[in-house]
């Protein structure tokens, strides 16, 4: 008879790595108890505020009793109607809001279930390296293997389709992209996206592109939806978060658009895990849709000075530094003498400036650390001269 206690975890959470940035808030809460000044550059949690007219629709919503029971599964349509708004001004896209557009909560939920949709054990994804962890977790969790494309310096970042064995290709079913990308902060070109339509008609494979930073750039230089290529919504979706580009990361809301029956499959693993969004965050969801460029604008040159002065930094260090396009992240090579995770346990120690290890978003990273652009002026200009004093 089995001792109390002794059922252990299922396999596929045993085998897992440990996630990324739950190791570095453990680093975080070791270095605060030990008194250190520390100036935490780890997370992409935007520091300033949602902004306030989207936090004064909130309060109306949410006094409104017809919001507090359950929401519809897809999203409310008023929600997906802004969305599809949103698309058409901003890309030239048009989606209908019926079936090309669903409410999550959280593209990371969204990417999260995708998988569960489409793989079955043994087929394989494939997932960019370095990348955000949930794209192979999720593949994983859905008993599927995860075959790495790296993103190279001398590719521009970009993953080399040309590279994955005829053997993966046939098992595929799924192809995760991010562009702007985190971490390595790469934008894509329309002739990269072009390729990637045209390989996933050949093969049949499904596009999953998260875009989640396509609102965070530098310039006049705007990021591609990858829907704006012909053909892509005959092979894929993409993500979206409100959460980058309105501060509202805590609010958990964000959508995925695109093929209509990949939507469906999608929405059919939420309807049997979760019960939507909550209302009154989507009637804040449709305020934010229908945020002012130029409120956008103001967020845009705050990241950018904090970029410049950042970049500018530790280039006099003699650090190589990415200067990024897009996002509020910086992708920086680690000097002789170190890996990515003892430059950063270096950085920490010795500074007490917090970065992110390359090599926890895949192999790839391994080399690079990325710091996050969401502390202010001051506290930037602090951290680089911490950073100068000891590399």
């Amino acid at each position: 008879m089995k001792g109390k206690g002794s059922i252990g975890l299922a396999d596929r959470i045993r085998n897992l790595p440990p996630y990324l940035f739950a190791s570095i808030d453990r680093m975080k809460a070791e270095a605060l108890s030990k008194g250190v000044d520390l100036i935490d550059m780890s997370i992409g949690d935007p520091d300033i505020p949602t902004p306030r007219h989207i936090v004064k629709k909130m309060k109306e919503a949410v006094e409104r009793p017809e919001n507090h029971r359950y929401p519809s599964y897809e999203g409310m349509f008023s929600f997906r109607k802004a969305v599809a708004e949103w698309y058409k001004k901003r890309f030239g896209v048009t989606l209908n809001p019926d079936n090309e557009v669903i409410s999550l909560i959280g593209s990371k939920e969204g990417i999260g279930h995708l998988p569960l949709a489409f793989i079955n054990p043994g087929d394989y994804s494939l997932v960019p390296s370095p990348a955000y962890p949930v794209y192979s977790i999720a593949t994983l969790f859905a008993g599927g293997r995860g075959h790495i494309m790296p993103l190279l310096k001398e590719n521009n970042f970009l993953p080399d389709l040309g590279a994955i064995p005829m053997g993966v290709i046939k098992k595929a079913k799924l192809m995760f992209l991010n562009y702007p990308n985190n971490p390595t902060t790469a934008t894509a070109t329309r002739e990269f996206f072009k390729e990637v339509v045209d390989f996933a008609m050949r093969n049949n494979i499904v596009v999953c592109h998260d875009a989640a930073y396509s609102e965070i750039y530098f310039g006049k230089k705007r990021p591609l939806s990858f829907l704006q290529i012909p053909g892509a919504r005959d092979v894929g979706i993409e993500f979206h978060s409100l959460s980058k580009t309105y501060n509202m990361t805590g609010w958990r809301i964000g959508f995925a658009v695109g093929n209509a029956r990949l939507l469906a499959g999608l929405g059919k693993i939420k309807t049997n895990l979760d019960s939507g969004v909550f209302q009154a965050i989507q009637e804040a969801g449709i305020e934010a849709l229908r945020t002012k460029g130029s409120d956008l604008d103001v967020l845009r040159r705050i990241y950018q000075e904090r970029r410049d002065v950042f970049c500018r930094g530790l280039r006099s260090a003699g650090l190589g530094v990415y200067k990024p396009e897009a996002t509020f992240y910086v992708w920086v090579e680690v000097p002789k003498g170190f890996d990515s995770t003892g430059f950063v346990a270096h950085l920490l120690k010795n500074a007490g400036v917090l970065a992110t290890p390359g090599n926890g978003f895949g192999k790839a990273g391994e080399g690079y650390v990325r710091f996050a652009l969401t502390i202010t002026i001051e506290r930037i200009e602090e951290a680089v001269e911490r950073i100068r004093r000891v590399v």
